[in-house]
């Protein structure tokens, strides 16, 4: 059997949230096909021989289109940014000399911005939305003001119809949980796992800092991250005087930065996430704005740390009551002053966790729902 993969983004290295997906999946697939795999790419130094490796073909294109000519392109066409910004040329002609010369049988696309490159007619096509774009530029809209507002709706609307016509198309539409799936009929969700092998405490030496440690991890340049780290530091950390925040993540923004204090830690990119995790006396995921499930939540979970998040952040989570909920800035300096004091019940509770984790969220497990859908044997 062979497969073409689509993808916004290269899978490689499996660094961060849509890569971690991504990689995943190809990986499930290239042990049960031949797998040719189509993706753009932003710095080429990432991907490595053995990435290539991994799949029969592999064609990567560098991105090299602006945003702002992407909005330009966008208004003109009457078209949703997201879409115009990874509207190539040259990703539609390898898509077609693919499907020219290879039996292809079927059409993994991983992100909604990849559904255009989808063929009219051709082989059975899966569409991996992984979160409802459309519902979460409608949720930036309600936080933005004048101009950008308006611009956020549009993209919202527009979004929206594409999805559901892209739905009517393909074979099957896949979301990372059952709460985003219910957002568009027809759909199912094909959830994350983890990989609790690699995150796992007994095999990592804890970063070397301060006590009692507060971590966040993430890209550090995704909008509704910033927004959490920014309101954690500024709303919740005063209420806990003695304790210090580490920010873990690529890309740091401006705004981030500026948080850097006596008591912030901004890291900027790590070799190793696992070590500060490993140190942290309590991982938090503060974040008001999130879709699916949080790779976040489930690493901190699989290193067996306490986690406390908002309701969002734990929705597509079935974590069996092994995180902390909690919703306002009281709510989470009370919920991790308990845990501080309480070092045992932290441990045991973090200890939950990573059972929890590796009951429900192995990557084979969660990724089984492929082989019927792509018609491979197990």
């Amino acid at each position: 059997m062979e497969i073409l993969f689509l993808a916004h983004r290269a899978p490689f290295p499996p660094d961060r949230g849509d890569r971690i997906r991504s990689y995943n999946i190809l990986n499930y697939l290239a042990k049960r096909a031949g797998v040719h795999l189509v993706a753009f790419v932003d710095d080429d130094s990432e991907v490595t021989p053995e990435h290539r490796a991994l799949v029969d073909e592999c064609v990567l294109i560098r991105r090299t289109k602006s945003q702002a000519r992407a909005a330009v392109e966008a208004l003109a066409q009457g078209k949703p940014v997201s879409l115009t910004a990874f509207a190539d040329r040259r990703i539609a002609a390898t898509v077609k000399d693919i499907l020219a010369r290879r039996p292809i049988d079927a059409i993994y696309a991983f992100s909604g911005q990849m559904a255009q490159y989808l063929p009219a007619m051709g082989p059975r096509a899966i569409m991996d939305f992984v979160d409802l774009d459309s519902a979460k530029f409608e949720a930036y809209a309600d936080d933005s003001r004048g101009p950008m507002r308006w611009m956020m709706r549009r993209e919202a609307r527009l979004l929206a119809a594409h999805e559901g016509t892209v739905a009517n198309r393909v074979a099957a539409s896949l979301f990372v949980s059952a709460p985003e799936a219910a957002l568009l009929p027809g759909s199912r969700a094909v959830e994350n796992g983890i990989d609790t092998i690699f995150y796992d405490p007994q095999m990592t030496t804890p970063e070397k800092t301060r006590h009692p440690l507060i971590v966040f991890t993430g890209q550090m340049d995704y909008r509704p991250n910033v927004d959490a780290v920014i309101w954690f530091a500024q709303a919740v950390l005063p209420l806990l005087p003695d304790a210090h925040f580490a920010i873990v993540g690529r890309a740091p923004t401006s705004a981030v930065r500026a948080l850097a204090s006596a008591s912030v830690t901004v890291t900027g990119e790590v070799a190793d996430v696992r070590g500060w995790l490993a140190a942290a006396d309590v991982v938090v995921a503060p974040l008001q704005l999130a879709r699916g499930v949080q790779n976040k939540v489930l690493e901190a979970m699989a290193m067996a740390r306490p986690v406390v998040a908002s309701a969002a952040a734990a929705e597509g989570i079935d974590h069996a009551g092994t995180i902390r909920i909690a919703i306002d800035a009281k709510g989470y300096a009370s919920t991790i002053k308990q845990l501080f004091a309480d070092p045992a019940g932290a441990s045991a509770l973090g200890a939950a966790a990573r059972r929890q984790v590796i009951a429900r969220y192995g990557w084979d497990a969660r990724l089984a729902p492929l082989n019927v859908l792509l018609g491979l044997s197990a």
